[in-house]
């Protein structure tokens, strides 16, 4: 396998609410070699970026090249001028239409392996595409994909409070764009930041992917994150959790981090392991 990809862009879900996606596609020796599909989600609190972001380009390009798989970057609405549910319905409405018009990804795509990937407020928009998915079984996911999710609740946790002070993360923001993303009047004990807390959606009974959940032990949303993992865990879903002790939120995104690099071969080892179950 070569370490490249190209790119196309297909525009043409639904024009008035600019949801589309930028699809990467790994340049393999064999054009028939079966491909797995990750439908990738970005990070950015959910009010900024896009696929075509130079650093979620970059970072698409190194999965699709890396794992091998054929990548499918979702741009979805943002907020504040586009609540919840907005983002979760763009991301539900990207794997059905995937699900319905098999033209649209290459002939060695391979649909029985598609996973829901996504760092920080992607990683959150993963978790609840992957609950819609398991109601709906509209798509069988293989597997999930959770990068430093942004999760919450009214709670301070250890880490909020230990890292207050640090540069990326910080309580004043991460509290904005909360109330920037949830229903007027919600708190942060919304089903959808503290997925695990006292309003938290029972899914123990669903088909629930197969995870892995990656942390770094300089982010402020660590103990979110591993609450998370254990809830999965308690669920009854497979869950599998690797720890960077010295990493700091969004690490992934420079290929220059040794991390950066293990993370993605770590993400391509679970696809490949995934697949095969």
């Amino acid at each position: 396998m070569t370490r490249n990809a190209k790119i196309l862009i297909y525009t043409a879900i639904q024009v008035t609410r600019n949801l589309w996606f930028r699809l990467f596609i790994p340049v393999v020796d064999v054009d028939s070699t079966a491909l797995p599909v990750v439908i990738y989600f970005h990070g950015g609190g959910f009010t900024t970026y896009s696929p075509s972001s130079i650093a979620y380009d970059a970072f698409c390009r190194r999965f699709a090249a890396t794992i091998p798989a054929v990548v499918v970057s979702v741009n979805y609405r943002l907020s504040p001028e586009h609540r919840y549910p907005s983002q979760y319905d763009d991301g539900f409405d990207v794997v059905s239409f995937l699900g319905q018009n098999d033209a649209v990804l290459p002939k060695n795509a391979d649909r029985s392996r598609i996973f829901l990937a996504g760092d920080s407020a992607g990683g959150n928009l993963a978790h609840h595409v992957a609950v819609g998915a398991c109601r709906c079984r509209t798509v069988k996911l293989a597997g999930l994909v959770s990068i430093q999710p942004f999760f919450g609740g009214e709670e301070r946790t250890e880490s909020e409070i230990r890292l207050e002070k640090d540069p990326l993360v910080t309580a004043t923001l991460t509290d904005w764009l909360w109330k920037a993303f949830l229903p007027v009047g919600s708190t942060r004990d919304h089903e959808v930041a503290n997925v695990s807390g006292p309003n938290a959606v029972d899914i123990s009974g669903m088909e629930y992917p197969a995870t892995v959940v990656f942390v770094g032990g300089a982010d402020p949303l660590q103990d979110w994150q591993r609450r998370y993992y254990n809830w999965l865990r308690k669920s009854g879903i497979e869950a599998k959790l690797i720890e960077y002790p010295n990493m700091f939120h969004g690490f992934y995104a420079f290929p220059e981090l040794p991390e950066s690099d293990q993370l993605v071969s770590r993400v391509a080892d679970f696809v490949a392991s995934t697949s095969t179950c």
